[in-house]
């Protein structure tokens, strides 16, 4: 007869893995505040946008307001400002601060802001301070700051260009290059609240200064500054092709600007044109990159720079598939161009103050 085995002692539970399980729980924790209507606002190095978004994501009303120069708080009396003004007239379920810049984990903090001189900054109390001091009371139950590429990707997983795609990356192509990736109905935004700096990548080591103080990052080579820096070189050189863009300038290279590069490329001037091929060739390599590290389903371009559509997506994609990895034994993803335009920012940041992502 087999000697019954003595009962297991029980481990007391780890105090860290009891720590690190709550810790989790409280990280994936939603708390949804309802579809109502929620305020966005969208901070860029010229302008204030703000907005009321329904639940359906649609702006039903909207301010603008330029980007004070003078301080830090100069922008946050602005946002409260409008705001104030918004809350007016709606009745306000939450508020959603999308923001430049490096946003920490618990979307109250900018950590970094290279336009808006904001190092540590509180912004998430300081606007609800302001607030309640030009109202008298609080304006709505939540109030959150999130990185403005971020929330620009969650509008077009949302309600834009990525909907019904589980995994999405978003490449926002402005002065310099945004990022966010939404997997699951999620923002992925790192343990420190920091992912999605696409931008930043080193491409070309040793290649060109970027603002970040590094050499060669992606956005050096792949943005609104990179297609302008290389049509104004091209104009100083005096070179023949460039007529018609210093034509479009007055005369004077440092005059040129992206919008006139793309009337020109539009327009079938050659010169405009391989400018945009450049530009979106460098698109598809870091697309193939994003590819190989994160395998998304889509690729939504958006920025004002996609506003060249195919001129620049047709050389993205033909440079992606050149350069993925393993292609022919892989599915390869959609590029898409980004649906919402202007509006994807702050249309994201109030959808976000909700509950979602």
């Amino acid at each position: 007869m087999a000697t019954p085995r003595p009962p297991r002692r029980r481990r007391a539970p780890d105090p860290r893995r009891v720590a690190l399980q709550q810790r989790l729980r409280q990280q994936t924790r939603r708390v949804f505040i309802g579809d109502g209507p929620a305020v966005g606002v969208d901070i860029g190095g010229t302008k204030v946008a703000a907005g009321v978004v329904d639940g359906d994501g649609r702006v039903v009303a909207q301010l603008r307001r330029e980007t004070p120069t003078t301080s830090p708080q100069g922008v946050e009396d602005t946002i409260a400002e409008v705001v104030e003004e918004l809350a007016a007239h709606h009745d306000i379920v939450s508020v959603g601060i999308g923001a430049a810049g490096f946003v920490d984990a618990e979307r109250a903090n900018v950590l970094f802001a290279p336009h808006l001189a904001w190092r540590n900054e509180p912004l998430r109390e300081a606007v609800e301070r302001r607030v309640r001091t030009r109202l008298g009371r609080r304006v709505g139950r939540r109030t959150v700051v999130e990185n403005d590429a971020n929330a620009a990707a969650w509008a077009e997983y949302r309600f834009g260009a990525g909907r019904g795609e589980s995994r999405l990356v978003c490449v926002t192509m402005g002065t310099g290059i945004g990022g966010g990736i939404v997997t699951q109905g999620r923002v992925v935004r790192g343990r420190y609240g920091i992912a999605g700096e696409f931008g930043h990548m080193i491409v070309v080591p040793g290649g060109h200064r970027c603002e970040c103080g590094n050499r060669g990052c992606w956005e050096q080579y792949a943005s609104g500054n990179a297609l302008v820096r290389e049509a104004r070189e091209l104009a100083r050189s005096n070179s023949p092709v460039a007529h018609h863009l210093l034509e479009l300038a007055g005369g004077n290279p440092e005059a040129i600007t992206g919008p006139m590069v793309t009337d020109a490329a539009r327009a079938g001037d050659p010169a405009a044109v391989e400018l945009f091929e450049d530009v979106g060739r460098w698109l598809g390599i870091g697309v193939a990159n994003l590819a190989a590290a994160l395998d998304p389903g889509t690729v939504v371009i958006g920025g004002g720079v996609s506003d060249a559509d195919e001129l620049l997506l047709g050389p993205c994609r033909e440079a992606y598939r050149r350069t993925l990895t393993g292609r022919g034994f892989r599915p390869e993803l959609t590029i898409a161009r980004a649906e919402l335009g202007p509006a994807a920012g702050l249309v994201g940041a109030a959808d976000l103050s909700r509950g979602w992502g």
